[in-house]
């Protein structure tokens, strides 16, 4: 009678974020430095910029394996109209970016906490695992399940490597194990002739360095957009009669910002400090 061995890993994934390292990555395991995967998942959160969207699709065709995308939903309309149920019975806002906050009456400031990444990042990514795994909603994982999930984060952003709390993920950091830095990315890419992949992250994102809502203010249109989204949570919700609510960190209109580029801008762009988990930015 034959043994059927079950092989070391069930499954192997790139996490597709769509930006500079989770492209290279993608496009080195088409040049098998890398070992191969099954598949890739982007999750969308149906606000990054156009240029992400166009990108994806080009780099689709230059993949020899299946990219899934997922979606929890269209986040920027989610935020401004999703509601929970206190223990009181009262209607409050539930809050998934990490806004800037600014006490009307105290001038003190701070952000909220963040979301966003958990509901239309990581569980997407997980329900689509689970899937391709032939596991349905609301049952165990195996024990002997073993998933590599590999992520682009590169050598210069270590601080950002987690471990997944899964037991059944594992979390793959290859650029980080070849000291591959951001920078190295665009010149692998220019390198093999391929074009320069953009930033990939929501167009409303609160972590913004100036550097960056500079760079979508030349984009009329996801200028707009941002700005109106900024004045319509500015006191649209209404429950915390002594609070605004701001996009940008300095908790200003987002048409008034200063975007000069200061030191931290620089930091901040360098070491992508400010990203969601692996997840954003990549």
């Amino acid at each position: 009678m034959a043994v059927t061995i079950k092989p070391a890993v069930d499954l192997r994934v790139l996490a597709l974020g769509a930006g500079v390292q989770s492209s290279t990555l993608a496009l080195m395991i088409k040049h098998e430095e890398i070992p191969e995967v099954d598949c890739a998942i982007f999750s969308d959160t149906m606000g990054e910029p156009g240029e992400v969207y166009k990108w994806l699709d080009w780099l689709k065709k230059q993949l020899p394996f299946p990219v899934y995308i997922v979606s929890h939903g269209n986040l920027k309309e989610d935020m401004l109209t999703s509601k929970y149920i206190t223990k009181a019975k009262e209607k409050r806002t539930y809050f998934k970016i990490p806004m800037h906050t600014k006490n009307t009456k105290t001038g003190k400031t701070g952000i909220l906490v963040r979301q966003c990444t958990t509901d239309y990042k990581i569980k997407p990514i997980i329900k689509k695992i689970r899937e391709l795994l032939g596991y349905k909603r609301y049952k165990n994982v195996r024990k002997d399940t073993k998933v590599e999930l590999l992520m682009g984060i590169s050598y210069d952003e270590v601080v950002r490597m987690k471990t997944n709390p899964l037991p059944y993920i594992e979390n793959m950091y290859p650029l980080v194990d070849k000291k591959i830095t951001r920078e190295i990315c665009f010149e692998w890419m220019k390198n093999n002739n391929y074009p320069t992949p953009p930033r990939s992250a929501c167009t409303f994102c609160p972590y913004h360095s100036n550097t960056e809502w500079a760079r979508i203010k030349q984009n009329n249109k996801e200028w707009e957009e941002v700005v109106a989204l900024d004045k319509k949570i500015r006191n649209g919700l209404t429950e915390f009669k002594d609070a605004e609510f701001f996009l940008h960190k300095d908790c200003v209109p987002l048409e008034e910002a200063d975007l000069k580029i200061k030191q931290k801008d620089l930091f901040e762009d360098h070491g992508q400090l400010n990203n969601c988990d692996g997840m954003c930015g990549v």
